[in-house]
């Protein structure tokens, strides 16, 4: 195995953890004519510990509860500065207008595409965003969740 930085070995197991939870609720049965309000829940732990939670869960010696969180941000702070109130506005324009395009997205808020493809990707990273590719190439941005929750142990 390459040796890794890091961070890596916990950002692959997030982006499966995420992958899975989105299929999970694109797949959920609609109740009574209305989709329950998919919710993102978020822990806070350090890298140290988001690795020794990752490597039981993988011997076996740690089984992940339905609630536990699917993402894991290093502090409070980083989960501030990434769900800023310029970046909710930016999710919720997503989820709401639903652009085809990181184009399209520039156009409606009035940032430049390479402003937004970061702030994207960063949020894609921590699975608030998904990147899909369409036609001839597009990145078109999804927001698969309505709320986030944050979990935070004292």
């Amino acid at each position: 195995m390459a040796e890794r930085r890091r961070g890596d070995l916990v950002t692959k197991v997030r982006k499966a953890d995420l992958a899975s939870k989105a299929r999970e609720v694109a797949a959920r049965p609609a109740r009574a004519g209305k989709r329950p309000a998919p919710t993102l829940r978020i822990g806070i732990a350090s890298v140290s510990e988001m690795r020794a939670r990752t490597l039981a869960i993988a011997r076996g010696e740690l089984k992940p509860k339905p609630d536990d969180p699917k993402v894991w941000m290093p502090s409070p702070e980083t989960f501030g500065k990434i769900l800023s109130s310029k970046n909710r506005e930016l999710l919720e324009r997503i989820r709401n207008q639903k652009p085809a395009s990181l184009q399209d997205l520039s156009s409606m808020t009035g940032r430049k595409v390479p402003s937004l493809s970061r702030t994207l990707k960063t949020m894609e990273r921590y699975g608030l965003v998904t990147l899909e590719r369409g036609e001839r190439g597009k990145i078109r941005p999804v927001v698969p969740f309505e709320k986030v929750e944050l979990a935070v142990n004292l």
